[in-house]
């Protein structure tokens, strides 16, 4: 089983995706830890990662494809939880052609529903949190930052919620119940 996790910033997306991979041992496929990863395997691939990344450029389309094709051929998982990506309609297209080729495909997008001024408190309440756990808050838990990272969630994601509920793909899960309730929707909505 592939799925997406769609909703913004602060969601709970990587919190569900983690249970998801505990639980019916799917692969969660991160972008960000892709190319993490990527940068310091020393493959070509990753010593290409690494000079577009340390020159200060964003990572391409296509490179991120190819990272995410390299990870679906290489293991026999139970499915791909695609968590981050597609970010943009073009990218939402890579992926169905690079599904096709690997003869898989989508079998759910999960929306994580969520109200913004609530979602502003739960970022805020996880920074303080980890102040007080004696960890650090991360660096973009704060109002501001989620404002922005909203308004580019906006602008460049939120089409793919269109796009997919024409495709007869989309799942959408009150993002704002506890975590097990949040998991349990899931759940059900991929039986």
């Amino acid at each position: 089983m592939n799925i997406i996790l769609l909703g913004p910033p602060g969601a709970g997306k990587g919190t569900q995706a983690q249970r998801l991979v505990e639980e019916r041992g799917m692969v969660q496929l991160s972008t960000g830890d892709m190319l993490r990863e990527a940068r310091t395997s020393g493959t070509d691939m990753g010593n290409k990662v690494a000079a577009i990344m340390d020159a200060g450029q964003l990572v391409t389309d296509e490179i991120v494809i190819g990272l995410i094709e390299e990870k679906i051929q290489q293991g026999n998982a139970a499915g791909f939880i695609f968590d981050g990506f597609p970010r943009t309609l073009g990218q939402a297209d890579a992926l169905n052609e690079l599904l096709s080729r690997n003869g898989a495909q989508l079998e759910a997008v999960i929306q994580l529903e969520v109200d913004d001024s609530a979602l502003v408190h739960r970022i805020v309440n996880r920074a303080k949190e980890a102040v007080a756990a004696g960890g650090k808050a991360r660096a973009d838990d704060n109002e501001d930052s989620l404002k922005t990272r909203l308004m580019e969630y906006y602008k460049k994601t939120s089409p793919l919620i269109g796009y997919y509920y024409a495709r007869g793909d989309l799942r959408t899960v009150d993002g704002l119940q506890g975590v097990d309730d949040v998991a349990s929707d899931i759940a059900k909505a991929l039986a």
